[in-house]
């Protein structure tokens, strides 16, 4: 029994890395070139995408930066799923410029260009490099990464609080993930109020994107109690302020709870992903998909795949989150309920996506970094017999 104690014991152990320093509330923003300033930054690099550089808190933030006669550089090619190109430029208008940091503004793709920008903008390998596989991290000449001053406008992605980049690397139709733990942006400013324009279309899937990012922390295997304990509260605040997000895009009650949750679900996803991201990413990057709204459709698919191996674990956030039914069946029950009250198309064929390239996608789904954070481990046969579930066929 002493034996059998002890074994239990060692098996409780794990290396954490959780996050940074985050101002959050309402009008936080305003801050940031006080920060910046007293940083000692005086040509930091906003890096955003086409569709926020020209929205009236953009012009007030560079305004504010001019007032305080610091010089603001603006970078805003970036692609709904940023690509390696999109990087190479940044990098180019970073060094031309003569920039001393990067501010990330935006969602997921924004802040996942910035961070991959300030990471290369003093290495001698290619970004490729630096894919999140084996020791390749240990590859980067970390002293000449440039500091990373973060702002989320959506509350899905937790990018903000996340070391790693996923960009889309075109010649091989592959979304990789490149990581470092000084990618990790030294501070975080997370306004709520930025969030408030969004489209209800986008509000839903990328709320359900930061839920999709809790529960599949949760549900990975591994010790990590805090990472548990995170997702688990961010899932109730997604369940309880999304919909009134969504229905009512000026409640800052609800925004602010939603950017919180995001922000916790990034943090605990460093305990792993699963079969969600495994699917979702090779899907971005061939059919070019907002990546929220796939992690959505895919949900339930992979859920009833991994259903056997999880029902404990189902149960304990059903009754979490005060599902009239505490059980695993009553929270996939939930789940497509929800779903349809955010009006998440049901299948991927919803969004123009065939089965025809389903064996590829089975391939690149089990070698993609987040398959190894799955429940039980599938194979490249089952990711593409989920996806053609998820496709409609």
């Amino acid at each position: 029994m002493v034996d059998k104690d002890k074994n239990a014991a060692l098996a409780l152990s794990g290396n954490w890395n959780y996050p940074t320093s985050i101002a959050f509330g309402i009008g936080k923003v305003q801050i940031v070139p006080e920060m910046c300033r007293a940083n000692g930054f005086n040509n930091p690099l906003l890096v955003c995408d086409h569709g926020l550089v020209d929205l009236p808190f953009v012009k007030t933030l560079v305004e504010d930066f001019s007032s305080k006669s610091i010089s603001l550089g603006i970078f805003s090619e970036v692609k709904t799923n940023p690509t390696g190109r999109n990087v190479e430029d940044g990098v180019a208008v970073y060094k031309q410029g003569q920039h001393d940091a990067v501010i990330a503004l935006g969602g997921g793709s924004a802040l996942d260009a910035a961070k991959a920008i300030a990471l290369m903008i003093g290495q001698n390998r290619e970004l490729w490099d630096f894919e999140d596989e084996g020791d390749n991290w240990r590859r980067v000449n970390e002293s000449q990464l440039a500091p990373v001053i973060a702002i989320p406008t959506t509350s899905g992605t937790g990018s903000e609080v996340g070391r790693a980049s996923v960009i889309v690397d075109e010649s091989r139709e592959k979304k990789v993930i490149i990581f470092h733990p000084s990618m990790m942006p030294f501070q975080v400013v997370c306004d709520p109020q930025l969030t408030v324009g969004l489209p209800s279309a986008i509000t839903a899937a990328t709320g359900v994107d930061a839920f999709v990012h809790s529960f599949e922390a949760y549900c990975a295997p591994g010790f990590h109690p805090m990472a548990d304990g995170i997702a688990l509260e961010a899932m109730r605040l997604i369940k309880e302020n999304l919909v009134v997000a969504y229905q009512d895009g000026s409640d800052l009650v609800a925004r602010s709870n939603m950017m919180v949750a995001s922000t916790m679900g990034a943090t605990a996803f460093q305990k792993g992903l699963g079969g969600v991201h495994a699917l979702a990413h090779p899907l971005g990057a061939i059919y070019d998909k907002h990546h929220g709204l796939l992690n959505a459709i895919l949900l339930p698919y992979v859920i009833q795949q991994n259903l056997g191996a999880i029902e404990a674990k189902l149960e304990v956030i059903a009754g979490y989150l005060q599902l009239d039914k505490v059980s695993a069946t009553g929270f996939l029950e939930w789940i497509v309920s929800w779903r349809e009250s955010l009006s998440i198309p049901a299948n991927l064929g919803s969004i123009g996506i065939s089965a025809q390239r389903a064996d590829e996608i089975g391939e690149f789904a089990v070698n993609d970094p987040s398959a190894s954070g799955n429940p039980v481990a599938l194979s490249a046969t089952q990711y593409a017999d989920i996806f053609r579930r998820a496709v409609g066929c």
